[in-house]
């Protein structure tokens, strides 16, 4: 399973017969203000099989990892096969369950826009699974905005570099002309480990000076700030 489109539409090629410009958003915590409702289902996930409730800032910590990764880790690699199944089970039930409470952050769909009719092509690149990244488009009308994507489930999970290395390939884009714009420090190094650009966003999981030990150019306060290094190509 590869972008949500097979056929890429005519508006992300390069304009001007300039390079593509590629801007790789992160999901949750990015896109999505999720990342409370994440930390919920993640925490209910384990008191439904009679586990230790894990810490709030703990489950923020594991945002953007794959959620076997982000389960065995929360639990300090002390699960079985089965159990670990289970809990990740329990946990997209909660998080289903709230998912009709989820908002994007303010003004994502018009930056989204004005990224667009600047001639930039867009990506996700997310820790979830493919049906809930689809659900997330779907309830947010974002498909328009993204011709390709890469979820957990059908790519190795960030830090790794797959995601973005395969996002690249599939839109003919190389390296220099990449960003990866996330919350978590996962996003950073994961941009890091693809050779290519990273900024952050403060209002996810991350404080600033993290996300900036790890790399990032630069962190946005708010969403729409991302146009200030975007201009009209």
């Amino acid at each position: 399973m590869r972008g949500l489109n097979k056929k890429l539409p005519q508006r992300i090629f390069p304009l001007n017969n300039q390079p593509l410009q590629l801007i790789l958003f992160d999901c949750d915590g990015t896109l999505t203000d999720s990342h409370g409702a994440i930390a919920q289902a993640m925490q209910k996930a384990f008191t439904d099989h009679d586990l230790a409730e894990p810490d709030y800032q703990d489950v923020l910590g594991i945002i953007g990892l794959s959620l076997v990764a982000a389960v065995e880790k929360l639990a300090h690699d002390d699960l079985d096969e089965a159990l670990t199944t289970k809990l990740c089970e329990s946990y997209g039930s909660n998080y289903r369950a709230m998912e009709s409470s989820l908002a994007l952050y303010p003004n994502v769909i018009e930056t989204l826009e004005e990224l667009d009719s600047r001639g930039y092509a867009m990506g996700v690149v997310t820790g979830k699974s493919s049906r809930g990244l689809i659900r997330v488009m779907d309830v947010f009308d974002l498909q328009r905005f993204f011709p390709v994507w890469r979820t957990a489930d059908i790519c190795t999970s960030k830090p790794h570099p797959a995601m973005v290395n395969e996002c690249m390939a599939e839109m003919g884009a190389v390296a220099a002309n990449t960003t990866v714009i996330g919350d978590s420090r996962f996003d950073i190094q994961m941009a890091n480990a693809a050779s290519v650009r990273s900024y952050g966003v403060s209002f996810g999981v991350e404080p600033a000076h993290i996300l900036k030990a790890e790399g990032a150019l630069h962190v946005f306060d708010r969403f729409e700030d991302i146009l200030d290094k975007y201009p009209k190509l």
